[in-house]
């Protein structure tokens, strides 16, 4: 037996006896049994949260496969070496066993929500939970890309390939935490926002260094390039992990004291040690292992690596027992508008309140941030090579993320979900609005021009994979100017006249696929007419102009059609809120419509002012180009350097020597 099969077994020892020890000090090993009530017995007890260990662990494996393949392994001109080709083939396995252990996750899940034996599930009951309901879907969901991502690494070659796999794959751990704990949460929405990125964080974390333990327990060449890349991408999940986390104990937990006077909360404690734990593992990583590893000594890399693969696991295993532990008790108001909104109805709404009444969203919070922090960083880097960057670019870009805070966290934000005219002003301004300054910004020039190139060539690093992606058939696709033009059209009357609107409204995670979705296609549509970044076509001015006025009537009679409705769209939202002020949902409605219809005047103006200033500045360019090659072309007294006029002068010239009998 190798040493990675030993370390393979040390973690999974690891994260059983965690798994037994939190599920001992929980509770959740020996519920309180009432006499005459049903019970899902022992096996069922004990078996769900083991399959849910070998579903998580199976899921990590995966993603730390599939990310070592894609970014930690020197690749060939997009082709896959030796040992990430074995990477990517050793995937499918490991896939095959996550679909597996989510199939047996669902069984026992089912038989633990039924109270029932788990041979008496098996049957119609399964299979209404595998398509009904919340957590069924979600297992479903697994199931089926886990497969998927089996079946398609067995002929993944390239780079691409593979990063379209741990795209996948990272997506796929998402469902089933998002239908546990926080789903019920009184906070919901920092809950599943907090959850989803502590999953992400914790994926590539945890199973990029095992796999890279494992690459160096084998002795396989490229480990310090390897612990380098994984050492810049652990300190950034570290501070995700950490932050989502504190956003998560804040969704659940109401008072300090239930830290220890829970059992959730010990094991939050208990999990907030092991996390300090590995925060100073990495540090010291960085500080003394990678240097050693450059020099050629990979003993002390391995042997802290992997202690904290085992700490990783254990903490795995916490997690699982974490996910059966009940939360404390929490008073919530008793009323339906709580239910669903994760907050009580704000009072009527005044231009105050709209200011005043802010509300925390971690996602957009996040995306706001991140945004913010990586262009700041591109010009700190160009500012030290002392390379220029255009400052209006830079008012663009940083003004579009202060439009979008004010969109998702200010009291618009809270009043969207209320009133159908708010959310219409909110779907407008991140449509229509903030994406415009978002592209004048021109992020993916400065990308380009902030990275460095990878430093082996034929490598990928994220500046190669800049390049890749926009010359991908994807980009080519959906950057063409019609199904830009039609992405952002049609998918505004798709989402309001069927049910996804009410569906989206009705699921915190809908509504940020909504809203992300609002945000994305507006910046496709304004990329092809106004970017500054290079894309697959290049319309002229005018045909920029003539797409501009061809789009934006689309909106109007959207808005038309808004105000003439008779009904009201996603009425069983609204009428559960059971909102007491302000108009009707009809009237409410209608004024959404009018907004709809009179808004697009403000980007429609904001993007002719652009337009006219990028036609002038390249007509400007053009002639200055022009006279460049004319004084050059009269230095060397080849002519004027304009094309034209020396074809003119020609002619004229052959005509005289005609006159002249030449």
């Amino acid at each position: 037996m190798n040493r990675a099969a030993r370390l393979g077994i040390a973690a999974a020892a690891a994260a059983v006896v965690a798994l037994v020890v939190a599920m001992l000090a929980g509770g959740a090993a020996f519920p309180r049994i009432i006499a005459d009530l049903p019970t899902a017995g022992v096996l069922t007890r004990w078996a769900l949260p083991v399959s849910k260990l070998l579903m998580d662990a199976s899921g990590v494996l995966t993603v730390g496969l599939l990310l070592t393949a894609t970014a930690f392994l020197p690749s060939e001109k997009g082709m896959l070496g030796q040992s990430a080709t074995g990477y990517v083939k050793a995937a499918s396995w490991s896939a095959l066993v996550w679909a597996g252990a989510a199939a047996g996750t669902m069984v026992f899940g089912l038989s633990d929500e039924l109270a029932m034996p788990v041979f008496q599930v098996l049957g119609n009951e399964l299979t209404s939970y595998a398509s009904q309901t919340g957590r069924g879907i979600a297992l479903t969901l697994v199931v089926l890309f886990a497969v998927a991502i089996a079946l398609f690494s067995r002929g993944a070659i390239t780079a691409g390939a593979a990063g379209g796999l741990l795209v996948l794959s990272l997506a796929t751990m998402l469902p089933p935490s998002l239908s546990g704990h926080s789903a019920s949460a009184p906070n919901h929405d920092m809950a599943i926002s907090g959850v989803s990125l502590h999953v992400l964080g914790l994926a590539l974390w945890v199973g990029g260094l095992a796999v890279v333990t494992a690459h160096a327990l084998l002795k396989r060449p490229q480990v310090p390039l390897m612990a380098q890349r994984f050492s810049r991408m652990a300190l950034w999940c570290y501070i995700v992990v950490g932050v989502s986390g504190v956003f998560s104990v804040l969704a659940r937990l109401t008072a300090v004291e239930d830290l220890w006077t829970s059992s959730y909360g010990v094991l939050i404690v208990a999990k907030t040690v092991a996390f300090v734990l590995l925060g100073y593992a990495g540090w010291w990583h960085r500080q003394r292992t990678l240097v050693a590893l450059d020099q050629g000594k990979a003993g002390a890399f391995v042997r802290l690596a992997v202690g904290e693969v085992v700490v990783m696991a254990a903490t795995v295993g916490l997690g699982v027992a974490l996910s059966r532990t009940p939360t404390p008790p929490v008073v919530t108001p008793s009323d339906r508008a709580f239910e669903l909104l994760g907050y009580s109805m704000p009072p009527p709404l005044t231009a105050g309140n709209l200011v005043t009444m802010w509300r925390f969203d971690l996602f957009f919070a996040v995306v706001a941030v991140t945004l913010a922090g990586l262009y700041a960083a591109g010009l700190v880097r160009l500012a030290r090579r002392g390379d220029a960057w255009p400052v209006g670019r830079s008012v663009a870009w940083f003004l579009g993320v202060a439009i979008l805070v004010l969109a998702t966290q200010s009291g618009v934000a809270r009043y969207a979900q209320v009133l159908f005219s708010v959310h219409m002003a909110e779907h407008m301004t991140l449509s229509m609005v903030v994406p415009i300054f978002l592209v004048l910004g021109g992020p993916v020039t400065l990308a380009l021009r902030a990275l460095k190139p990878a430093a082996k060539r034929g490598d990928r690093g994220p500046r190669e994979w800049i390049t890749v992606i926009l010359h991908s058939q994807f980009v080519k696709v959906v950057g063409h100017p019609a199904i830009a033009t039609a992405i952002f059209v049609v998918s505004t009357y798709a989402l309001y006249f069927t049910p996804l609107f009410s569906a989206a409204m009705e699921e915190h995670l809908g509504h940020i696929v909504m809203t992300t979705h609002f945000l994305l296609s507006g910046c496709l549509f304004f990329w092809v007419i106004i970017g500054v970044d290079p894309g697959p076509y290049k319309l002229p001015y005018f045909g920029r102009l003539l797409t501009l006025f061809v789009t934006m009537p689309f909106h109007a009679f959207f808005g038309i059609a808004l105000m003439m409705m008779g009904t009201v769209i996603a009425s069983d939202w609204y009428d559960q809120l059971g909102r007491t002020w302000g108009d009707s949902p009809l009237a409410d409605q209608q004024n959404g419509g009018a907004i709809a219809w009179g808004f697009g005047e403000i980007p429609t103006l904001i993007v002719l002012l652009a337009l006219a200033m990028q036609w002038y500045r390249d007509d400007d360019r053009q002639a200055r180009r022009a006279d460049r090659r004319a004084d050059a072309a009269a230095a060397s007294g080849r002519g004027t350097g304009d094309t034209e006029l020396d074809s003119y002068n020609d002619y004229l010239a052959r005509l005289n020597r005609h006159d002249k009998g030449e």
